[in-house]
């Protein structure tokens, strides 16, 4: 899940080895939260698109109050990375929304289709979901075609 902001240092971070140790280990403990938690379950999933059931609502819900109020902590207190470096999170212009709104609904209609969007595709492939692994070419492909498409595209 992502929010609307952007966290960026003011040097371009290098990556050490025990950097990605840890973010690996990050990972693997948030993918079995998210298997425990059922956010990756495609019948919670099914149950959200067709508003029968709380559950995914509740979970979106509080990461986007938790992910607000953490940014507004991370702005108001000038923190720093664990390295000392400065964390800066830029105002977002706000637009007509036509950008958003298309994009999500190209990204509701992947996750519709796939019944995962792209975070819990790395944990449903660990707990032993392999077909997914399309999944994540696909997602892999779509990335890339944005990437190749983003300059031609309204901003």
């Amino acid at each position: 899940m992502s929010t609307s902001t952007q966290t960026q240092s003011t040097q371009a971070p290098s990556l050490r080895t025990g950097d990605v140790a840890i973010y690996f280990a990050m990972g693997i403990v948030f993918g079995i939260v998210l298997i425990f938690s059922e956010v990756v379950s495609w019948f919670r999933i099914q149950e959200m698109f067709r508003f029968q059931s709380f559950h995914m609502y509740g979970i979106i819900g509080s990461a986007v109050a938790v992910a607000a109020v953490s940014i507004q902590v991370l702005k108001r207190t000038n923190a720093r990375t664990i390295r000392g470096e400065t964390i800066t999170i830029s105002d977002k212009p706000w637009n007509k929304g036509t950008n958003q709104l298309l994009g999500g609904i190209v990204f509701g209609l992947g996750w519709g289709l796939l019944g995962a969007c792209p975070g819990p595709i790395y944990a449903l492939i660990g707990a032993g979901i392999t077909p997914l692994i399309v999944g994540l070419f696909a997602a892999l492909l779509g990335a890339l075609t944005y990437g190749h498409l983003k300059p031609k595209l309204p901003h």
